[in-house]
């Protein structure tokens, strides 16, 4: 059960300041220590928009990552990354991310990176956050690399980059990290067409030496390449064999989608605690106060408040920082106005 009924948090991602975007289109004309310099910065504007949102829990912004899991495939040997991504105009699309070429075994002798991150989130954040880290999980990490002889589909390089996730997911555990979402959003983009009982195992055996030692949450959604989707965008593939999952928390893309399949969060609640998506970053609308709280309210009515937990749809690293802030104040009103309403 939840500590903190009706908590408020984020996926992951945060907007790059602008001057970060900038910088990193530049980051030949930077020192080592310029660049060292950059992330911190980064980091601490990303921990300010969260903390003077009001945030019960918050991140460091994924600010030092490429995307929120592109920037990995630079601590993994036996891979030659892409120059350039195939497709470089048109209409934003998947297509505009390239894959990398496995040319050896798959390998992170120096891990991915994670540690570091959270060393630095927990060196900068004022007390009385919680904070939360978060690694992609395997099978998400997968569907960038290319199949070849010794790997030879997908489910192969998931498998070989398995004990590299859960290792990281034992460092973080080691270093006091005691939130940690594992990140696999290609489970749900893809549950309508594969073996859900097939995902759900390989999410247990990447989190065994973790469960149970830390407070762990996955995040199910359909895709947010600039503010596209890229799965069929119903959670009932998924279900019942996700609540077999070894999560105490189970995050669902819900306002992009107008609350349809509210009604599941009544039987995840019997098993897991819901993080449920009432702000859609996919939009440009900024939800009101009362908007949120009467979205808390919807969601009330289908689980008691001791199992939720509210958070933006995705990571918000697709939308305007203006936006972002806007949308996590509003958020955060709306759920404490409820909560003062309940006596909480």
């Amino acid at each position: 059960m939840n500590e903190h009924p009706l908590r408020t948090t984020v996926i992951g991602s945060y907007p790059f300041p602008g001057w970060l975007e900038f910088a990193c289109q530049h980051l030949d004309q930077f020192g080592g220590a310029d660049r060292a310099e950059l992330q911190e910065d980064a980091v601490i504007a990303a921990i300010h928009d969260q903390v003077s949102a009001g945030l019960d829990v918050i991140t460091d912004g994924e600010q030092t990552r490429l995307d929120f899991n592109l920037s990995f495939y630079g601590f993994l040997e036996g891979i030659e990354l892409e120059a350039a991504s195939p497709r470089r105009f048109g209409p934003p699309a998947h297509d505009q991310r390239g894959k990398h070429r496995i040319t050896g075994d798959l390998l992170a002798p120096r891990g991915l990176g994670v540690v570091e991150e959270w060393k630095r989130l927990e060196r900068l954040a004022p007390a009385g956050h919680t904070l939360k880290a978060s690694v992609p999980g395997p099978y998400t990490l997968s569907g960038r690399l290319m199949p070849n002889r010794q790997y030879i589909d997908r489910y192969a390089i998931t498998e070989a980059l398995l004990p590299i996730v859960r290792s990281e997911l034992e460092s973080l555990l080691a270093a006091g990290c005691k939130e940690i979402t594992v990140d696999e959003p290609s489970m749900s983009c893809y549950a309508h067409r594969e073996d859900p009982l097939h995902f759900v195992d390989i999410f247990n055996r990447t989190v065994e030496p973790v469960a149970g030692k830390c407070r762990l949450s996955t995040h199910l959604c359909f895709g947010n390449y600039k503010a596209r989707a890229v799965g069929l965008r119903r959670y009932a593939p998924m279900f019942p064999a996700f609540l077999d999952i070894h999560a105490d928390e189970i995050h669902l893309e819900m306002a992009s989608r107008e609350f349809a399949e509210i009604e599941i969060i009544e039987t995840i609640s019997k098993h897991h605690d819901v993080a449920i998506g009432i702000i859609d970053v996919k939009s440009y609308y900024i939800e009101s106060e009362a908007d949120v709280a009467d979205r808390v309210q919807l969601c009330l009515r289908h689980a008691p408040a001791e199992r939720l937990s509210f958070a933006p749809d995705c990571g918000l690293s697709q939308t305007a920082r203006w936006a972002a802030k806007a949308k996590l104040k509003n958020m955060v009103s709306g759920v404490k106005k409820v909560r003062k309403e309940l006596g909480l």
